[in-house]
């Protein structure tokens, strides 16, 4: 039996350490660049890897990360660890309930954006020379794993990005989430597939079959039978009052490593299981936003960094850089997604002022284009210039989304929400404590052509958008939407609540200012502005001390516009008729 040697732990805590700290610290430096963490946690690998300390410092290099299997695999596991709870994380943004009932939408979108791509990307790379290949007899299957690869968005990327610009809790970021949740789904089932055959039997015709069962069968399985027992027991879990999130982490855990157990035993990877695990804890509505946020924030602060960074330890990125495949895997990675997706929304009917930011957003390959790749280099399916084809190419997309994004949003004409909020919409103290309660009252505020009608219409279309998609967006502000026939403008109702609203934030903490916003159908354009410029406006903290300091509904309106719209109110604001 061997014993790990106490140089062999100090040696291990000592690469974590410096991987972690370098990783995180350079993450958090890219952050307020604007640019996306996986960025600085690969860059850190560089540096510390073969590619960059490796030729300039090789004995040091050496020194700290030694060939020796045992460190090599006791960081390695810690690495790996990180990846599978990445996947159970990316599972539990996915909501399988709000993708089906949106399947028109959605649906069109994530198949046109699986289809498209794959056609784009076999076409491209069945061409590719054999060198690029393990074995050139295997093209087809090689094909295959390229064009899947370049399927799958990067979610996490699209939610941080939507995020920044404040259009994650708009409906436009609600049906992005959505198409990219079906389309994550789809091309994860289509990876492991080939994955499957590939390393069951060598791409045997006789093995499609039982992989196919199997991914789909396990798949159905857990998302029927398994879905309904995990909402069961965190209802349970809620009902009982038991310690909060450390039961809801728990819980989740256990069910990742159950479901990452029988894919592996079955012939799937254990990532397939550990994502099905998270789609399945996410359709619990029990569980709270603020838990997911910890889950999210355990496995991208401790884990996903080592992941990342321990990547750059095993490559050189200059020897094994072929600048016309990396050039090649970028224009195809892109512009397939970017035509998917472009094709979808335009099927689907989406209006086409938002197509081309809906496009923009299934763009990025990031984490899990990168995780794929690494699976297949490990399985032999395809050789270290074409990973960091891959690599380059999912960083690069990622980086690239949020100015084209920003840039795509500031074409159009500037909206400033002060004009539609009027003085008797406001309410310097709201009288509900609940989110039904307080939408209904500010929904009395808001007058049009049928009072008694528009009220009702109102109030179901923003609790019905709640029930599938908060609208809390953190630091105690949530901006309720809805749609409705009877008005002919769009139309702003406010209230404080001093002593704070339960509302399900990714934050955890009460709402204390709700808007409610009121558009016309025909008004995306205006929707999503108004909805962007007002969580701009509420972000700064000082922005929010004022609001809550303004002593009666006078000042409290005088304020809002000011911050609405950067000047002070001269007259009246004009609203609905």
């Amino acid at each position: 039996m061997h014993y790990l040697e106490e140089s062999q732990i100090f040696l291990f805590l000592v690469q974590l350490l410096v991987l972690m700290g370098c990783a995180r610290g350079l993450g958090e430096l890219f952050r307020r660049w604007k640019q996306p963490t996986l960025t600085a946690e690969i860059l850190v690998g560089v540096l510390l890897g073969p590619t960059v300390l490796g030729r300039l410092l090789p004995g040091v290099q050496q020194a700290l990360f030694p060939p020796d299997a045992v460190q090599q695999t006791m960081l390695d596991t810690v690495a790996w660890i990180g990846v599978l709870f990445l996947l159970l994380e990316t599972g539990l943004e996915f909501d399988f309930s709000i993708a089906w009932r949106r399947r028109g939408s959605a649906f069109v979108i994530a198949v046109a954006d699986v289809v498209i791509p794959m056609i784009v990307a076999f076409a491209a790379v069945v061409w590719l020379p054999g060198r690029y290949m393990v074995d050139a007899g295997q093209r087809i299957i090689f094909s295959l794993f390229m064009a899947t690869v370049m399927t799958i968005s990067a979610m996490p990327v699209a939610a941080r990005v939507l995020h920044d610009l404040k259009l994650l809790k708009a409906d436009l970021g609600f049906l992005v989430m959505s198409a990219l949740a079906v389309n994550d789904i789809l091309g994860w089932v289509l990876f492991t597939i080939i994955l499957g055959v590939f390393t069951t039997a060598t791409g045997a015709i006789g093995a499609i079959p039982l992989v196919v069962g199997s991914t789909v069968g396990f798949a159905v399985l857990a998302l029927t039978i398994g879905r309904r027992v995990s909402i069961r027991v965190f209802d349970s879990v809620k009902r009982n009052g038991l310690p909060e999130p450390a039961t809801s982490l728990t819980i989740t855990v256990l069910l990742g490593l159950l479901f990452g157990a029988l894919t592996q035993k079955i012939g799937i990877h254990a990532l397939f299981g550990f994502f099905i695990a998270g789609v399945v804890v996410g359709e619990a509505k029990s569980l709270s936003e603020q838990t997911r946020g910890v889950i999210s924030q355990m496995v991208h602060s401790l884990f996903v960094p080592l992941f990342f960074a321990n990547i750059g330890l095993k490559i050189d990125f200059i020897s094994d850089f072929d600048a016309p495949l990396v050039a090649l895997m970028c224009v195809v990675g892109i512009a397939g997604r970017y035509l998917g997706a472009w094709l979808g929304v335009t099927w689907a009917r989406v209006p086409r002022i938002n197509r081309d930011l809906i496009a923009i957003a299934h763009t990025p390959g990031g984490m899990m284009e990168i995780v794929i790749a690494l699976l297949a280099l490990e399985a032999g399916l395809i050789i270290p210039a074409v990973f960091v084809a891959i690599v380059f190419s999912a960083v690069f997309s990622s980086v690239l989304m949020g100015p084209w994004m920003a840039g795509s949003l500031a074409r159009r004409a500037a909206v400033a929400p002060a004009q539609f909020l009027a003085q008797e919409s406001v309410i310097a103290e709201l009288a509900g404590s609940s989110r039904e309660q307080v939408i209904r009252e500010l929904a009395a505020r808001i007058e049009c052509r049928s009072a008694a009608a528009c009220e009702e219409s109102i109030f179901d279309s923003a609790t019905a958008r709640e029930a599938e998609f908060g609208t809390a967006i953190g630091s105690g502000v949530a901006i309720p939407h809805a749609r409705v026939d009877q008005l002919k403008n769009p139309v702003i109702a406010f209230g404080r609540s001093r002593r704070g609203i339960d509302w399900d934030a990714p934050d955890g903490a009460p709402v204390e200012h709700v808007f409610l916003l009121a558009t016309p159908a025909g008004t995306e354009d205006v929707h999503v502005q108004i909805l962007a410029s007002i969580a701009a406006s509420m972000a700064p903290a000082e922005n929010r001390r004022r609001i809550g300091g303004a002593p009666d509904r006078q000042a409290l309106y005088r304020t809002l516009v000011e911050l609405l719209s950067g000047r002070r109110p001269t007259a009246r604001s004009p609203r609905e008729g």
